[in-house]
């Protein structure tokens, strides 16, 4: 059973070298090892996506072939840097843009993301590492998304420090299992749900 994961990376970068994409390497690699299949990365900043809560905003708005994509894949990992704190602006755009699937239910309420899971990736040099990931996890979870046990994968360096994630000689031992555990439990849900969809 193909099981497809989508990644989707909230650098505030549109282009370029991004830690996390450093991360998202890490757990590509796990997931391939639980016997998924990685879609190529969808970069948010490298899109128009508009602002607001419709799944089409609009004239040039890049959301609805983005979330298309999403869409398709069984797994969504869902990364982002931390700034003050938080996830980035890029990330909440994009967790904004999900309230639409409440106008999207089917005839028996289920919402497009029902049948999907979805993890988080999250580095930075500063604290925010556990709130980034509850804020995210419960945002994904109110608009549908399953979330599996252990459904995040972080690293935090030194607060205020010149060292990202990025430049790392090695990973951690303990993102590295991590990692695994995300992968290994995420492709084992979504083949459950596969097999036996929430009933609604």
């Amino acid at each position: 059973m193909a099981i497809l994961v989508q990644p989707v990376n909230c650098t505030l970068k549109a282009s370029g070298e991004s830690s996390t994409d450093a991360m998202f390497a890490v757990m590509a690699a796990e997931f391939r090892t639980a016997g998924a299949e990685i879609a190529p990365t969808i970069r948010a900043a490298a899109h128009d996506i508009k602002p607001g809560v419709t799944s089409d905003e609009g004239d040039g708005d890049a959301w609805p072939a983005l979330r298309t994509q999403i869409l398709a894949a069984d797994i969504l990992i869902l990364g982002t840097p931390i700034w003050m704190g938080q996830p980035s602006s890029v990330a909440k755009r994009i967790m904004e843009r999900f309230d639409a699937f409440f106008d999207e239910a089917d005839d028996k309420g289920r919402l497009p993301s029902y049948p999907k899971l979805a993890v988080v990736a999250i580095v930075g040099n500063e604290d925010g590492a556990h709130a980034s990931t509850a804020l995210m996890l419960q945002a994904l979870n109110d608009v549908g998304f399953t979330i599996p046990a252990v459904a995040a994968c972080y690293w935090v360096g030194e607060a205020m420090g010149s060292i990202d994630f990025k430049d790392l000689k090695e990973t951690p031992p303990k993102v590295v299992e991590t990692a695994k555990m995300v992968a290994a439990n995420a492709v084992h849900l979504a083949k459950l749900l596969k097999d036996h969809p929430y009933p609604g």
